[in-house]
Parts: C-alpha cells; structure tokens; sequence
C-alpha cells in the first residue's frame, strides 16, 4: 500500500512540472519580442522567421489596466476616439509615452477604428521590445488645406532614437495623398501640363531616425504623399511582408528609401507605386533584399548619388530572387555628375522583368533638367554583376544601358545568364555603354559587344574614392 502512495505521489509531482513548463513556454511565445534582440543583422538572415503579432488581430481588450495582460496599452483607454476626424494624437503620445516605460509593451491600435492623427515624434529611448501594433487603420489629415500650420509638412509619423521596436499589424496605414500629388508644384501638374515653382513640401508616411535593431511586418501602406517608409541613420532593420501600393502616376512615392544606414534586410514584400520601389541612397552598406514583386514602378535603384558635389559611399548591397514588371527602370544605378565616392560589390540576381523598360541601367548623367553641365568628378562604379536576369522589355528603349562617367570608368561588370526578349514589337538589339568595362561570362540576348575588357588605364586604387 505505502508502495503504491509513493509511486502516486511521483505520479503528481511529475505532471505539475509539466504544466509549470507548458504554462512558462505560453508566456514566452506571448512576449516574442524581448527574445529577439536582434543583434545579427538581417542582411545574414536568407529565410527570416516572421514573428506573430504579439495581440491577437481579433483582440477586444480593454483599458491597459484592465486587459489580459499589463504589457499592452490600447489607445482607446487614452482617450483615442478612431472615428477618422477627430485628431487622435494626443492619446496615442499618451499610450506612447506609457507603453515606453515598460519592456515588451504593445502599444495597440485596435481593429475596426480610424485613428486620424497629426504629425507626431514618437521619441525614445524606451524599454526594450517594444511594440507599435497597428491592427486597425491610422491616417493623417486629409490633403494640405488640412495640415495644421504648425506641423512640418516633410513628414508624418516620426520613430526616433530607438532600440529594438517593432511596427506591425494587420491593419492600414493611409496616406490620403491625392491632393498632395495634384499640387501645381508637382512635376506636369500645373497648367498645359507644366511643373510651377515654388514650396513644394510633402510629408514622407513613415520615417525612422536615428534608430537601431528595427523589424517592420505586416502592414499595408498606402497613398502616400511622398515616399511611404524613410530609414536614416539606422542599422539593423528587417522589412518583411509589406504591402505598399500607390497609383502609377503619383509623383515621388518611393516604397522604402534607406540612407545613411547599415545592415538592412527587406524580404517578401509587394510594392507598386508612383517612384521606385526600393531607393537605396547614400552612406548604405549590408544591404540584402530578396522575395520582392515591384511594380508598377520606377524599379530598384541605388541612388540617386553625388548631388551638390557631395561624396557618396555604398557597398554590399544584394537584390535577389525578384520580379519587376510594368516599371519605367529595372534594377538602376544613377549618379550625378560633380559628385564624388565609391559604389561597390552591388549583385543583382535572379530577376524576372515583365514588360519594363531600361532593365538594367547606369546612369552617371543623372539630372531632373536640360541644364546641368558637364562634370569631371563621378562617383567611381565597381564590382557590379547581373546574373540570371531574364523577362520582357519595353521596346521604346533599349533594356541593357551602361553610361558611365567620361572621366572615372565603370569597372568589373560582370554579365551572365541575361536574356532579355521584347514584351511585343521588334527585337531591338543595340545596347548601349559609354567608357564601361567587364566580361560577359556567358552570351547576352541582347548581345553587349559594346562592353569592354580589361580595365581602364586611368582607374587608380579603390581607396583613393574616400570611402572605407
């Protein structure tokens, strides 16, 4: 008897620490994101995990208090109304400035709201791992007769000087731009189809500054005013699973600009818009992007570099595994003339092109008018390799364009496994390059019999460009 007591005691005591450890792993799957300290950059990350949002999108929670959990501040216990007019800014810097104070919070927009807001900062530092969910949709004023008089009309919403945050959801965030895009200012929206002077400011959606170990997921972004995401002076960002969409013909509307900023990784997003998907500028290094369909657009583009005669440095920058259709620009490198740096080690990889005109493009005479004027110093291009690039182009202009700088020649291009055929019309087989230099591993559709071998006699040593 006293046998089979003991053996039943064991019995007990081994499934109370069985529950204890289920009980422990729920709790750490509800707070992912202190876990993911993301200290590897995501540009090593070929097949990233994507983390759930911490809060059910169903979620129905109450005030902060009162919820299932004390990480979460809902903005309708600050005082967010959601009805799409009033200015709902005040309460989300409220739970803003609550949910700062304490690791792992979520600050919540909740579905089946309409958070209308003013231009804001949300500044840190916080505790870590923080949560911006936007579950339901947030927007700014609508149009610029709207915009307060005291707000900056260069950008919206503002994430600034912090460490391990997240914005995610499976909400909207609208841009309202139309009447930003019909501003006379505008390129071709004055009269007869003219560009008028004058201010022309328009707020960027989303911009994040000075800010470190990022994850962006999920959202839908939309009808921005200008461009859509902005990242400047951060490192270690991961962009996966975005949706941005804007019309065709709305001006400026880049889908992620990067500047300034270091160990980046955008993968498995769709972009369509009125610029080019993705503007890499400069000061960008460990840049990795893979899985994205673009288009309509102004394609992928490093650039533009060397504005105002100023120096620009980029290196390691992969696009891989991606299509792009119904695009003015394929994958594009622009510079200005004047400028000065160093563009390095840039690998294109495994693109379909659908119907895009200018598939692969340098362009060292990059200029917005007919008036710029002939430069001597360039931005020196190296260590550029198209591989497996295959698809449809657009006739009025040959797919493959190769201008570099007539002083500072473009040098280790290496072409292999491209064929590029007419999406209709004629084979137009006349690519064209001016002073650049590599080797064509297999034959091109079209032939480039105008790229040069070897190198250049007047190309010195990398590090004379200035960039380390």
């Amino acid at each position: 008897m006293e046998a089979n007591s003991c053996h039943l005691i064991v019995i007990v005591i081994a499934l109370a620490l069985v529950l204890c450890q289920n009980l422990g792993n729920v709790e750490g799957r509800s707070h992912f994101h202190k876990k993911q300290k993301h200290k590897e950059s995501p540009a090593y990350a070929p097949s990233p995990e994507y983390p759930e949002s911490p809060v059910p999108s169903d979620s129905s929670d109450g005030p902060a208090g009162d919820s299932t959990s004390d990480c979460i501040f809902d903005v309708t216990a600050y005082g967010a109304v959601g009805d799409g007019s009033i200015d709902d800014a005040a309460a989300f810097q409220e739970a803003w400035k609550a949910a700062c104070a304490v690791e792992s919070a979520v600050l919540l927009a909740p579905q089946d709201h309409t958070f209308m807001i003013t231009s804001t900062i949300f500044s840190g530092p916080c505790k870590p791992g923080l949560v911006f969910q936007v579950d339901g949709m947030l927007m700014p004023p609508n149009g610029p007769d709207c915009w307060p008089e005291s707000d900056s009309k260069k950008q919206w919403l503002v994430f600034y000087r912090l460490d391990q945050m997240t914005l995610t959801g499976a909400g909207t965030i609208e841009g309202n731009g139309q009447q930003w895009w019909e501003l006379p200012c505008k390129p071709h929206r004055g009269p007869n189809g003219s560009t008028l002077p004058g201010p022309c400011d328009s707020p960027s959606l989303i911009r994040f500054f000075m800010s470190s170990n990022l994850v962006v997921s999920g959202l839908r972004i939309q009808n921005s005013p200008m461009f859509h995401m902005k990242f400047d002076g951060c490192e270690g960002v991961l962009i996966q699973k975005l949706s941005i969409s804007s019309p065709k013909l709305s001006p400026n509307t880049d889908g992620i600009h990067v500047e300034n900023t270091k160990h980046v990784g955008i993968y498995n997003s769709v972009i369509g818009n009125g610029d080019d998907c993705i503007s890499i500028g400069p000061g960008c290094s460990n840049v990795d992007i893979e899985g994205v369909i673009c288009g309509p657009s102004h394609g992928i583009s490093i650039g533009s570099l060397g504005a105002h005669y100023s120096r620009a440095c980029v290196s390691n920058i992969t696009v891989r595994n991606a299509m792009i259709k119904d695009s003015d620009n394929g994958v594009r490198i622009k510079t200005w003339q004047g400028g000065s740096g160093l563009v390095s080690d840039i690998s294109f990889e495994n693109i379909q092109m659908e119907n895009v005109r200018n598939c692969i493009i340098i362009d060292q005479y990059y200029c917005l008018s007919k008036a710029c004027r002939n430069q001597t110093a360039a931005v020196y291009l190296t260590g550029v390799s198209y591989r497996n690039i295959k698809g449809t182009y657009d006739v009025r202009t040959p797919p493959i364009h190769f201008a570099c700088s007539d002083t500072v020649a473009c040098t280790n291009i290496t072409m292999s496994e491209v064929e590029l055929l007419p999406y209709e019309g004629q084979l137009v087989d006349d690519p064209f390059c001016w002073n650049a230099y590599g080797i064509q591993e297999t034959l091109t559709i079209p032939p480039i019999d105008c790229l040069q071998e070897g190198e250049p006699a007047s190309v010195g040593e990398v590090s004379q460009y200035g960039c380390s």
